[in-house]
């Protein structure tokens, strides 16, 4: 499924880890996947990227939602733990891969296998 929002994309990661420093930029990518989290379940589910959407003024389908999701969540479970948004973040800035597989930033804590 292709999405298209007629929208151009600027990747503001690579500045991000400069000025916040590798650690900097995790605890950062940490916050948003708190904002978006469902507080209940400690994961970012269908309906709180929904309603967050929503609460951004962004008119996302669902199928887009979905995608979204689908794209990130390695474990099957329908949704998003604070690891799988991380990896999911890295994969899909362009500017921080080297040739689109490799990471050219990636925390020592995170498997490479999971890129």
């Amino acid at each position: 499924m292709e999405l298209d929002h007629g929208m151009d994309f600027e990747d503001y990661f690579p500045y991000m880890i400069s000025s916040l420093g590798a650690e900097g930029f995790i605890g950062e990518l940490c916050n948003g996947f708190s904002l978006l989290m469902d507080a209940n379940k400690g994961l970012i589910t269908f309906e709180s990227l929904k309603m967050n959407c929503c609460l951004l003024g962004l008119e996302v389908r669902d199928d887009e939602l979905l995608c979204m999701l689908m794209e990130g969540d390695l474990d099957g479970d329908g949704a998003l733990n604070q690891m799988e948004f991380c990896i999911l973040m890295f994969r899909i800035s362009p500017c921080l891969m080297d040739d689109g597989d490799s990471p050219k930033f990636l925390p020592q804590s995170v498997d490479p296998m999971l890129m």
